[in-house]
């Protein structure tokens, strides 16, 4: 037994086939496709195109902290600041949950203060001269150092604001 009869059936199909015959829905068709199209091209090529125009902290190792921030060997004792912008030095390491949860303001600071400030970060698990040299005992621990060569530390995490806020007095002088 048919709930509609072959017959039925039959017209349905003639008529539906009829109707994405005729040109208007051909090029309504022919849009939703296109934009289809365009729409996966997006979805697999545009992130990957805006995530690499995105700046990221550059990682330190003890010989590129020397060649960009401060050569503690050649001036022992006094911070003689390298860099021609201040910058904030991010103490951390992987196992650090407190670390791991400030982690992307570092990265939004990167592009939001672009051009005005260095951000940098310094594995403490395998720099451990540095830690040593700035005596960093609990993570995270922030370095900011300004222009004058003058350093201050925030010890822990803290809502972004506060860095920002800092990073606007004492680096920036806003």
């Amino acid at each position: 037994m048919y709930i509609c009869s072959p017959n039925i059936l039959y017209t349905n199909i003639y008529v539906f086939r009829n109707i994405l015959e005729k040109p208007i829905i051909q090029n309504s068709m022919k849009k939703i496709a296109t934009n289809m199209f365009f729409s996966a091209l997006f979805l697999l090529f545009g992130f990957n195109m805006t995530a690499q125009t995105e700046k990221k902290p550059e990682h330190l190792t003890k010989e590129t902290f020397k060649q960009k921030v401060w050569d503690y060997e050649a001036s022992p004792g006094e911070l003689k600041y390298l860099g021609d912008k201040p910058c904030i030095i991010d103490f951390y390491a992987n196992w650090c949950g407190w670390c791991r949860k400030i982690a992307p303001f570092f990265e939004e600071f990167c592009n939001t203060y672009d051009g005005q400030i260095y951000v940098y970060k310094i594995n403490t698990e395998e720099q451990k001269e540095l830690q040593a040299l700035f005596q960093v005992k609990s993570l995270p621990t922030i370095l900011y150092i300004n222009m004058n060569g003058k350093s201050s530390a925030i010890k822990g995490a803290v809502p972004k604001e506060q860095f920002e806020e800092y990073i606007n007095q004492f680096l920036l002088g806003k």
